[in-house]
């Protein structure tokens, strides 16, 4: 089994909690384990070599995104699973993961427990996370921001170009392999509190958070959401029309501005899904190529 898959670990100042991440997976076998040091300022690679480790060393932090990438690229077995450095995913949760995948899914995601999130916030914003890509897609989501899961390699290699070199890849990919068709599982485990302080700031989280919200729409279907809102303009601006040409038999500003938002917001959505189309078909591409 240990051929099977790599282990793919993004850190950055993580010496607290790498020791025991490492010392549990060893328990597990003598898998290939690689560690992605994000220009950490602390004993991170020291440890990680400790433990018999693969580290590549980023000279400076490029973000936890671009951590997954390096890793991804030097993977060489058939699957990769991605693992948190922090200590909340359990090695032995890895095997569920591994038997998911075999059942011929591109991926396999570890959902959380409601009660594994760091906070009551942290909680709430995953929620609607996972209820709008529900929503986009089409498809039920349990958890897309989750760092854990197992993915076929060589499809996550097509998709590399696309990625965030932030927080976001969880997103991105799901989102990605959701759009071209791939099939994605989850299993459910339970996250444990995290070793160390969080590189999460709360002022950069809630811009993330929109982040995310426009990521999910412009990565799947762009034109789900644009229409909507184009279609409530048209409403308000034709209901005002009919209100104020009734009232004062004149037309006004107000359902000009409507109507050419309405408009606009369109034209922007049908721009978005040949973006979307062109930029999956180049995935395509390369793939063939």
């Amino acid at each position: 089994m240990q051929d099977t898959f790599t282990i793919v670990i993004p850190a950055k100042n993580e010496e607290q909690s790498l020791p025991d991440l490492l010392e549990n997976i060893r328990k597990l076998h003598d898998f290939e384990i690689i560690v992605v040091d994000d220009g950490s300022t602390d004993k991170t690679a020291q440890v990680a070599l400790q433990y018999n480790c693969k580290v590549i060393s980023h000279p400076y932090s490029l973000g936890n995104g671009a951590a997954i990438k390096s890793g991804a690229r030097a993977a060489e077995s058939e699957f990769i699973v991605f693992m948190d450095a922090d200590g909340q995913h359990k090695p032995s949760d890895i095997k569920l993961l591994l038997q998911k995948i075999k059942l011929g899914h591109d991926m396999v995601v570890g959902a959380r427990h409601k009660k594994s999130h760091a906070s009551f916030l942290r909680m709430i914003a995953n929620n609607i996370y996972n209820k709008l890509a529900s929503w986009v897609t089409g498809h039920e989501i349990l958890d897309l921001t989750s760092g854990f899961r197992i993915v076929k390699r060589t499809t996550f290699i097509r998709y590399l170009y696309m990625l965030p070199n932030g927080f976001s890849y969880p997103t991105t990919s799901t989102m990605a392999f959701f759009r071209a068709g791939h099939p994605i599982a989850y299993v459910n485990i339970e996250a444990k509190k995290r070793i160390g302080d969080s590189h999460i700031n709360p002022f950069k989280d809630g811009i993330r958070f929109l982040i995310i919200i426009m990521k999910i729409t412009s990565l799947y279907s762009p034109l789900k959401v644009f229409i909507p809102v184009s279609t409530m303009f048209m409403a308000f601006g034709l209901f005002n029309y009919l209100y104020t040409y009734l009232a004062y038999g004149r037309l006004t500003n107000m359902t000009v501005f409507m109507l050419m938002s309405s408009l606009i917001i369109f034209m922007f959505g049908l721009f978005s899904e040949q973006l979307t189309v062109l930029t999956y078909s180049a995935s395509e591409r390369r793939r063939d190529d």
